[in-house]
């Protein structure tokens, strides 16, 4: 498949002329310290005006055919067997899988339901997988979210809010930046501040490169409405901490 008005899409060859290749400059300088302090520079996930100008299949080509370049540039053999299918490999994992929600076509359609039951206390739902990817490094974020809200009437099914935490970390992101996100999008679909959400994750950044600290791990949080009061943020984070 060929894709106009973008890079060439032709048959991918090893580039061996390094005369355009320059020492680092204060430019690099500025991009290594934005990436080893994991600065956020937005709310919201930076995208382009046109970034759904293409299909995810062409798309697709596109990386495939630029990955394949990355492998011949560190001196892989793409003849191998196990090698020659992993530029379009990773081409797929990237637009269908770990960065599928940077499409709002991939959002989850939430519909949401009167609380007959009357409940008012809040609801938690704890240990939800969050598998993101760090955007300065491009490596792996792995942990688990905690969510909490108090219904003003509305509800929503429970898995509802697992894919609206699995939506905001199939992107690029930043911990803070994705914890703000999936917070204000709940408190968006269940029209009420009342929302709590905690990330505990563990950014291979860090555990695979730089510090190699692979003990640690981030937590972040964001609380609105009630959770402002310090003995209802107590309550909720006895109640994600209970048999762990």
């Amino acid at each position: 498949m060929k894709v106009s008005g973008f890079l060439n899409t032709g048959a991918s060859r090893p580039k061996v002329n390094t005369n355009h290749l320059t020492p680092a400059n204060s430019r690099n300088l500025v991009h290594e310290m934005i990436g080893d302090n994991h600065v956020a520079t937005s709310l919201e996930t930076p995208l382009r005006e046109d970034a759904f100008a293409l299909s995810d299949e062409q798309k697709m080509v596109l990386i495939e055919d630029k990955f394949r370049d990355i492998m011949n540039i560190l001196g892989l053999d793409l003849n191998d067997d196990s090698l020659n299918g992993t530029p379009h490999r990773v081409a797929k994992m990237f637009v269908k899988e770990i960065f599928s929600g940077l499409n709002p076509e991939n959002k989850p359609k939430i519909s949401v339901f009167e609380n007959k039951f009357k409940y008012g206390e809040m609801l938690v739902e704890r240990n939800i997988n969050i598998n993101s990817t760090c955007e300065h490094h491009f490596l792996p974020i792995v942990g688990k979210a905690h969510v909490a809200y108090v219904s003003s009437g509305q509800v929503i099914g429970l898995s509802k809010i697992n894919r609206v935490v699995d939506y905001f970390a199939r992107r690029p992101q930043v911990q803070e930046r994705m914890t703000v996100q999936i917070a204000n999008e709940l408190k968006r679909i269940l029209n009420t501040q009342d929302v709590a959400v905690v990330i505990d994750a563990k950014h291979l950044c860090v555990s695979s490169r730089g510090i190699q600290d692979e003990g640690s791990s981030t937590i972040t949080a964001e609380y609105g409405g009630i959770f402002k009061d310090t003995r209802r943020r107590e309550e909720f984070l006895k109640y994600i901490s209970i048999n762990q």
